[in-house]
C-alpha cells in the first residue's frame, strides 16, 4: 500500500502548492515590461478541472484502497491461522500452506502495484489534458501582455501580480474546459524490445 500513499501524496501536493501560492509581499515591486511569469501547478490547483481531476483522484484512491483491503485481511488472517496452527500440521502440509499464503501474497503485491500504476498513469494522462488545454491560453495570454520573457511561475519565489499570466489563463481554462470525468485508466502495454 506504500504506492497507493505516493499518488495520495501527489494530489495533496497539488493542494498545497495552490494554497502556498497565495502569498504575495505587500510591496511587491515594479512592473518589468515584456517579463511575466506563469504557474503550472497553479492551473492544475486551482483550475475548476484541476479540482475535479484531484477530487477524481482521490475518489479512484479510495475504489482501489476498498478493492485491495480484503485481499489484505485475508492474506493476515491466513497467516495468523497458520501461525497458530503450525505445530500441529506436518511438515509438508504446512510447507504446502507456507507456499500458497506466498504466492497469494505475490498476487497481492502485483495487483497493488498494477493499481498504483493506473493511479499514476490516470491521473498523468487527465493533467496531460489540462495542460494541452491550457498550453494555447499561455500563448494568447503572452502574446496580448506582450511579454518577451515567460517566467515558470513555479521556480519564482516573488513576482509583482500583474506580471503574472496565471489567473487569466485560469479563467479562461475555467470557461473552456470545467471539469474532467474519468475513469481509473489501465496502463497501456509496452512494446517489447529486441
Amino acid at each position: 500500500m506504500k504506492t497507493l500513499a505516493i499518488g495520495a501524496f501527489a494530489i495533496a501536493t497539488l493542494a498545497a502548492s495552490a494554497a502556498s501560492a497565495q502569498n504575495v509581499p505587500s510591496n511587491p515591486g515594479p512592473v518589468i515590461p515584456g517579463v511575466c511569469s506563469f504557474s503550472g501547478e497553479r492551473v492544475l490547483g486551482t483550475s475548476t478541472a484541476g479540482q475535479a481531476l484531484q477530487s477524481r483522484m482521490v475518489q479512484l484512491y479510495q475504489e482501489v484502497q476498498g478493492e485491495l483491503q480484503p485481499y489484505a485481511t485475508a492474506i493476515q488472517t491466513e497467516t495468523q491461522q497458520l501461525q497458530q496452527s503450525a505445530a500441529s500440521l506436518s511438515e509438508a502440509d504446512r510447507n504446502s500452506r507456507i507456499q500458497a499464503l506466498q504466492t497469494r501474497d505475490r498476487e497481492f503485491q502485483q495487483l497493488q502495484q498494477t493499481r498504483a500504476n493506473e493511479l499514476r498513469y490516470t491521473q498523468s494522462v487527465q493533467a496531460n489534458a489540462i495542460d494541452e488545454a491550457a498550453r494555447p491560453l499561455v500563448i494568447a495570454a503572452y502574446q496580448e501582455r506582450g511579454c518577451g520573457v515567460l517566467l515558470s511561475g513555479d521556480a519564482v519565489a516573488y513576482i509583482n501580480p500583474a506580471m503574472d499570466i496565471t489567473d487569466l489563463v485560469i479563467q479562461r481554462l475555467n470557461a473552456q474546459l470545467p471539469t474532467l470525468s474519468f475513469n481509473r485508466m489501465p496502463v497501456p502495454a509496452q512494446p517489447a524490445q529486441n
